[in-house]
């Protein structure tokens, strides 16, 4: 049982424990254990010391998933200082904005993401520095080169036999201290500044460690595979893992799945943690052309379950073939890819969380999940749904916990808007609640309301229309009182079954048909328009909805 008090205390204890042992690689690059790690994030709290970055102060960390962001992420912790993580796939514009708006005095940055970067706006940056290899790209301090030369001679000459366990004091923190400010990545077209105390990041340790299966330890190997600078992937691939010794290697690259894929099978991850994206994949490209062919044999008992089976052996072992679960977060999973994997007994379950819960929320373990559910509240959390039969009518989902964030940093009239008068976070998601599993109907902004009165969830709808063949997604909204599908095609899919461009779309323009009997009568798509290019995209993947409305 983890009880954590101080969670740089508890990495602290984790790093001496796990010396020697493996911590962060880069997939098929550099491996660093846990005293290479100490050393380095040991230098360079000596930069922050000599050069007066002092705890409190704000440090923003902007690149690609590699061994060298947890290092420059840890150094900013273990110091007392904030991590700003910010999403390297946010434009220049907003990277420069963000950067002004945390108040950075130090800046860790791809040189690619630096270069687009406008340097005379950043009042108050003491430094930005090359995450790759920690070269200076930009600086106001005298003298520089000659003062880093002094540290780190300064340093080896302290510890001239090296850094020993015994040497490391990572900072105490207390429970409502500002940990980090984790930005959100603008599904409303504005970024606001979470402020997640360190109470929150204990909150979720503790789940992963107590609450969460399998009971993870330094045995384990875990892909990084989301973006460490979003909330999920940040803590759940990253920091649980450092605070238990285990082993992290970072698919430094942008993950294709084929890339993904290799590495599950080299690297063997105890838990996989994804997005809805990777098994709904999996279901649409090969295991329903497959279903489709052997039709006629799914529905019968006994050659039905000889076929389930097969098929999930063949997903375990594409999977890595040694992990206890696949924990889906970030999106909601398409129902009917859903039903099948539950169907199948695969071990993958779908919790919900926010960046403003650092994240989670809702979890259960997968042979305890339901069909269409969230899972249920994790210890320590308390939800209600603002609704006058919560069963049955959706509400606004209310959350209230130690994992709850502070507010928007340097927001007031956000951080108002989002709590309740008695304290209780708006998560601004709608959903029900029945035998303690949540329910998520969809988000309380993009809610439409029929002319009869009924409430449309158009995430809902959307997942129906995902199913269509050759659709890879889309949105459905209002317009002129009725409702538009949005839909991208995969050109990519009819290209190779011989289906011409125009061809495709008149399918898809035609298809209003096959969509609109398996929609409430009071949710039926009047139109369908197609959009050629994919549809834009927050750095996490979510469609930007507020660019795709319709003015009335």
């Amino acid at each position: 049982m983890l009880k954590v008090k101080s969670l740089n205390k508890q990495l602290e204890r984790s790093f001496k424990k796990n010396w020697w042992r493996p911590a962060l690689s880069n997939y098929k690059g550099e491996t660093m254990n846990y005293a290479m790690l100490a050393e380095r994030i040991a230098i360079i709290q000596r930069h922050y010391r000599r050069f007066g970055v002092k705890p409190g102060d704000k440090i923003a960390i902007c690149g690609r998933n590699q061994a060298n962001w947890g290092v420059s992420f840890l150094s900013v912790m273990t110091y007392g200082a904030v991590p700003v993580p910010l999403l390297h796939d946010f434009n220049p514009a907003n990277i420069s904005e963000l950067v002004i708006h945390a108040e950075a005095k130090v800046l860790f940055i791809d040189e690619l993401i630096w270069d687009k970067l406008d340097s005379t706006k950043f009042e108050g940056l003491l430094a930005a520095v090359n995450i790759s290899d920690f070269r200076i790209l930009y600086t106001t301090i005298d003298n520089l080169d000659k003062e880093r030369a002094k540290v780190i001679s300064d340093f080896h000459t302290e510890y001239a036999s090296g850094l020993r366990p015994e040497n490391l004091d990572f900072y105490r923190d207390s429970p409502d201290e500002l940990a980090l400010i984790n930005y959100t990545s603008g599904t409303s077209g504005f970024s606001k500044g979470v402020m997640i105390p360190y109470r929150a990041l204990i909150a979720n340790i503790e789940f992963a460690a107590n609450d969460a299966e399998p009971q993870m330890d330094y045995t384990c190997n875990m892909v990084a595979m989301l973006p460490s600078a979003h909330m999920y992937g940040l803590m759940f691939e990253f920091l649980f893992e450092m605070c238990i010794g285990a082993h992290t290697h970072f698919l430094s690259k942008t993950p294709s799945p084929k890339v993904i894929m290799t590495a599950f099978q080299e690297i063997h991850p105890a838990v996989i943690i994804s997005v809805p994206l990777i098994i709904e994949k999996v279901y649409k490209n090969q295991i329903k052309p497959m279903m489709r062919r052997f039709r006629f044999f799914v529905g019968a008992p006994f050659i039905g379950g000889i076929l389930r089976r097969t098929v999930r052996k063949k997903v375990v072992a594409a999977f890595g073939g040694k992990f206890e679960e696949i924990i889906l977060g970030g999106a909601p999973v398409n129902p009917e890819v859903e039903k099948f994997f539950h169907k199948m007994r695969f071990p993958f379950t779908a919790g919900y969380g926010m960046t403003e819960c650092a994240p989670i929320i809702t979890y259960a373990h997968w042979n305890r999940s339901k069909v269409g559910s969230s899972g249920k509240a994790v210890a320590g959390c308390k939800i209600r749904i603002d609704s006058k039969d919560p069963e049955h009518i959706p509400g606004e989902v209310q959350v209230k916990g130690p994992n709850v964030f502070l507010g928007y940093y340097r927001n007031e009239e956000a951080t108002a808007a989002a709590f309740t008068e008695d304290g209780w976070f708006r998560t601004g998601d709608m959903g029900v609640i029945k035998k303690g599993y949540l329910y998520l109907k969809g988000r309380l902004k993009c809610m439409i309301l029929s002319a009869n009165g009924q409430n449309i969830y158009p995430e809902e709808l959307e997942a129906v229309i995902n199913n269509v063949q050759y659709v890879v997604e889309s949105l459905v909204v209002e317009e002129k009182g009725g409702l538009t599908a949005i839909i991208h095609p995969d050109y990519a899919s009819a290209a190779l079954d011989g289906i011409e461009e125009e061809e495709l779309e008149g399918k898809i323009l035609s298809s209003l048909p096959e969509i609109n009997p398996l929609l409430p009568n009071y949710a039926q798509i009047r139109k369908i328009e197609i959009l050629k290019d994919d549809f834009i995209r927050t750095p996490k993947r979510s469609i930007k909805r507020y660019l795709y409305l319709k003015n009335e």
